[in-house]
């Protein structure tokens, strides 16, 4: 049985005038809690983390896995969206990930994402864990750690990286965002957040991270052995997410069975 792990994080997204601050230290912080866990990490940062790229490795990482094998892919950078073409989505959109060339139109799609993993195995394990808008109430969590300062969102809107003749009417671009990922065919989606919601881009004593990211993190390193999935979220959330500051419903979709496996066994 082997373990194996792919952490992307894109903070500089050229063309689009919409940087971010913290998702390559989300990707080092993710890359070195699986490490320690005994995962074998590979890392796509910044340029590195072309559509393409991207692709290639998540194609790699599952198809390459066998029955009883463990992967885990971390993705912190901007989430989009476009119009469905199928109509298997209810919110009328596509949600997806935005690649380091994102300016040049390259998204990659939840459909796309499904049929990567759709090639796995019989019996291996896949966990996505996505710090990006996909799309909720505000309660007051414990902020404590949280700097003082406006967060950024990490959505990037089509306006931004679509051809003006290709943009979405009206009538769709006023739906709500809807946590299309769910449908992204993993046993586990660990998401930043939930419907008409943003994921924050912030920082933490001084040091960015997404708060989705540096919260899972933070109660990882406090779960008791042989926690669940379950457990590991009920500790994110509602304690440390959502706040007054961070407005995010942290989410956890999938089977029962995969929310009472043991965390990154």
């Amino acid at each position: 049985m082997s373990k194996k792990a792919l952490c992307i994080g894109i903070n500089d997204y050229p063309g689009t005038q919409n940087d971010l601050s913290g998702c390559v230290n989300d990707a080092n912080d993710w890359a070195a809690a699986l490490t320690a866990r005994g995962f074998a990490v590979t890392k796509l940062i910044d340029a590195q983390a072309t559509k393409a790229a991207m692709v290639s490795a998540i194609s790699g990482l599952v198809g390459g896995a066998a029955k009883g094998d463990s992967v885990v892919i971390t993705y912190s950078g901007h989430g989009t969206w476009v119009p469905d073409q199928n109509g298997d989505e209810p919110d009328g959109r596509d949600e997806g990930l935005c690649p380091w060339d994102i300016g040049s139109g390259k998204v990659l799609l939840d459909d796309e994402i499904a049929a990567l993993f759709a090639h796995r195995a019989a019996g291996v394990r896949v966990l996505l864990i996505s710090d990006s808008c996909h799309s909720g109430s505000v309660t007051k969590g414990d902020s404590d750690d949280l700097d003082a300062g406006m967060p950024r969102a990490r959505f990037l809107p089509p306006s931004v990286w679509m051809k003006a003749d290709e943009l979405p009417a009206s009538r769709v671009s006023s739906l709500p965002i809807i946590s299309g990922m769910s449908r992204s065919g993993g046993d586990l989606l660990m998401a930043g957040c939930l419907d008409t919601q943003f994921s924050w881009d912030t920082r933490f004593k001084g040091r960015p991270n997404g708060a989705f990211t540096y919260y899972a993190l933070k109660t990882l390193a406090a779960l008791p052995a042989g926690a669940s999935y379950a457990q590991w979220f009920k500790a994110i959330t509602p304690t440390y997410l959502p706040t007054n500051q961070l407005p995010q419903n942290p989410q956890l979709f999938g089977s029962r069975t995969a929310r009472a496996w043991k965390v990154f066994a």
